[in-house]
C-alpha cells in the first residue's frame, strides 16, 4: 500500500460525506480523518521501518508531468500535524450547527485533501494544483459559513483570495522558467539544475511572493487579521493551524534548496523582514480589542520567528522552524477553539464584553490558561522548545536577531496575561456562562496533552525531521 491511498480516502471522504446527507455528515466526515491520522501513523511506521511508501506516475506524457509522492522525515511530519488537527477540527465544530453541514464537511475533507497533496507532491506541475485546489474550499467555508455583516465579510474572503492567488502566479512563472532549464517538473530535477546568481535571485524572489502572501510574513500580511475574524472557527482553525503551514513548508522543501545562491545573499533580508513581522504583530496585538483579531495578530509573531528560523540556512533554524510550525498549529487550534467556546455562550468577539468566566467555570478557565501558557512558550511546552531553538539559530548569525525577534516573549506575555485577566477574570458577568461539554473539554485535553509530552520530550519529532533537513542544509552550502 502507497502513500496515495492517504489522498484517495480523503476524497473519498468528502464525497461520501456530502451524500451522507446533513445529519450524518459530521459523523461521516470524522470517521474519514480519523481513519487518515490512523494510516498517516502506518505510513510513520513504515518508514521508520525503512520502507519507502512513495508513490510515483507518469500523469503527462508532453510535458513530462508525474503524480509523484515523496515521503521523508518532513512531509510526513507535516502529514501527520494536517491529518491530527483535521481530526481535532472536525471534532471542534461538533457544538455547532451549520447550514446545509454535508457540503460544509466535505469542503473541509477537501482541504485537507489538498493540503496534504502539497507536502507530499515531488513534482513542481502536481505540487502546484494541490497549492491551488487548497484555496477553493477555505473561500467557500469562510464566504460561506463566516461571520459578521455580509458586505464586509465579503470584501476580507475576496481580499484573501485574490492576495493568495496573485503571489502564486508568480510561483508558476518560476516553475514555467525551471523548467525550461530543467527539461523537467520533478524535484529532483530541480534541484540539480544550474542557476546563475541573477536566476536564482528571479526564483527565490517569485517563490517568496508566493510564500510571503500564505503564511504571511510582513508587510504581506494585510488580508490576515479580516479573514481570520470573518472566518467561521473551523476556517480559521484551518488557516491558521494548517494552510499557512503550507508556505513555510515550501520555504523549506522549495525555496532554499532550488535557490541557494540568492539565499545565502540575501539572507539577512529576508531574516529582517520576517523579525519585523515579529515585532510588528506583537504590537499591533496589544491595541486590539477583538480576541480573534488579538489571536491573529499574535500568530503573525509566532510565524515571522519561524520564517526567521528558516532563513537563517542552519540544521537547528530550520528544526526549530519545523517543531514552532508543528506547536504552533496545535497552540493556535487551541485558542481559536477557545475563543469559539467563549462565542458560543456570550455570542460576541469583543473583549470588552466578556468577563468574569472564571467564576462560572473554573474548568474551562484553566483549561484556557494552559492553552494561553504553551502559547507564550512557558518552559516544559512543545512552544518553548520551538521557541528556544530559533532563538538560538539567530543568535548564531547575528546577535541582534535573537535580541530583537525575542522581544516576542515579553510582548506576548503581556498581551496574553492581559487578555486572559479580561476575558476570564473580574466580576461575575449578567449573562450565565453554561460549563464546558465533555465534548469540548476533550478537544481541550488532546491538544494540551501533546504541548505538555511534546514539550517535555521532542526527540521523536526531533529525530524524525532532521535527516531530510541536514540533507537540504546540506545542499545549500555544497553551492
Amino acid at each position: 500500500m502507497n502513500v496515495s491511498f492517504i489522498l484517495i480516502l480523503l476524497l473519498f471522504g468528502a464525497i461520501a460525506t456530502y451524500f451522507a446527507g446533513d445529519k450524518l455528515a459530521k459523523t461521516v466526515a470524522l470517521v474519514f480523518s480519523l481513519a487518515s491520522a490512523v494510516f498517516s501513523v502506518y505510513i510513520l511506521n513504515l518508514h521508520q521501518a525503512g520502507i519507502n511508501p512513495s508513490f510515483i506516475s507518469q500523469w503527462i506524457t508532453n510535458p513530462n508531468v508525474f503524480i509523484a509522492l515523496q515521503v521523508d522525515g518532513l512531509s510526513l511530519a507535516m502529514l501527520l500535524l494536517t491529518t491530527f488537527l483535521t481530526t481535532i477540527i472536525i471534532f471542534s465544530s461538533f457544538g455547532n450547527q451549520y447550514n446545509n453541514s454535508k457540503t460544509f464537511y466535505a469542503l473541509v475533507l477537501f482541504m485537507s485533501f489538498a493540503m496534504i497533496g502539497t507536502f507530499l507532491s515531488a513534482d513542481a506541475f502536481l505540487y502546484y494544483i494541490f497549492w491551488e485546489l487548497a484555496l477553493i474550499p477555505i473561500y467557500f467555508i469562510a464566504l460561506v459559513w463566516g461571520n459578521g455583516d455580509v458586505e464586509e465579510r465579503k470584501r476580507a474572503i475576496i481580499k484573501f483570495f485574490i492576495f493568495t492567488l496573485a503571489g502564486s502566479l508568480f510561483m508558476l512563472v518560476a516553475f514555467i522558467y525551471l523548467f525550461q532549464k530543467a527539461g523537467s517538473l520533478m524535484l529532483s530535477d530541480l534541484y540539480a539544475v544550474r542557476l546563475t546568481s541573477q536566476e536564482q535571485f528571479w526564483i527565490f524572489l517569485a517563490f517568496f511572493l508566493a510564500y510571503a502572501i500564505k503564511i504571511p510574513i510582513f508587510p504581506f500580511h494585510t488580508w490576515q487579521a479580516n479573514t481570520y475574524q470573518k472566518a467561521p472557527a473551523v476556517g480559521t482553525m484551518l488557516l491558521s493551524g494548517i494552510m499557512l503551514k503550507m508556505g513555510l513548508y515550501s520555504v523549506i522543501r522549495w525555496q532554499l534548496p532550488i535557490a541557494p545562491i540568492a539565499a545565502k545573499t540575501y539572507m539577512n533580508i529576508f531574516i529582517a523582514l520576517s523579525v519585523v513581522g515579529v515585532v510588528y504583530g506583537s504590537i499591533v496585538a496589544l491595541k486590539q480589542r477583538n480576541l480573534k483579531k488579538l489571536l491573529a495578530y499574535s500568530s503573525l509573531a509566532h510565524v515571522g520567528l519561524i520564517a526567521a528560523g528558516a532563513y537563517s540556512l542552519s540544521v537547528d533554524g530550520l528544526r526549530g522552524a519545523v517543531l514552532q510550525m508543528i506547536a504552533h498549529g496545535f497552540v493556535v487550534v487551541g485558542l481559536f477553539f477557545a475563543a469559539e467556546v467563549i462565542e458560543r455562550r456570550f455570542q460576541t468577539q469583543e473583549i470588552a464584553e466578556m468577563g468574569g468566566i472564571r467564576i462560572q467555570d473554573s474548568k474551562f478557565a484553566s483549561l484556557f490558561m494552559i492553552v494561553m501558557l504553551a502559547s507564550v512558550a512557558l518552559p516544559s511546552t512543545f512552544n518553548f522548545v520551538g521557541e528556544f531553538t530559533l532563538l538560538y539559530s539567530l543568535y548564531n548569525v547575528n546577535i541582534w536577531f535573537a535580541i530583537i525577534a525575542g522581544t516576542t516573549i515579553i510582548l506576548g506575555a503581556v498581551y496574553m496575561l492581559n487578555m486572559f485577566k479580561n476575558v476570564m477574570l473580574g466580576d461575575k458577568d449578567s449573562r450565565v456562562f453554561a460549563v464546558v461539554t465533555t465534548q469540548e473539554i476533550i478537544v481541550f485535553v488532546v491538544i494540551i496533552a501533546v504541548l505538555l509530552f511534546f514539550g517535555m520530550y521532542p526527540k521523536p519529532i526531533s529525530d524524525l525531521v532532521t535527516p531530510p533537513l541536514q540533507e537540504i542544509v546540506g545542499r545549500i552550502n555544497r553551492l
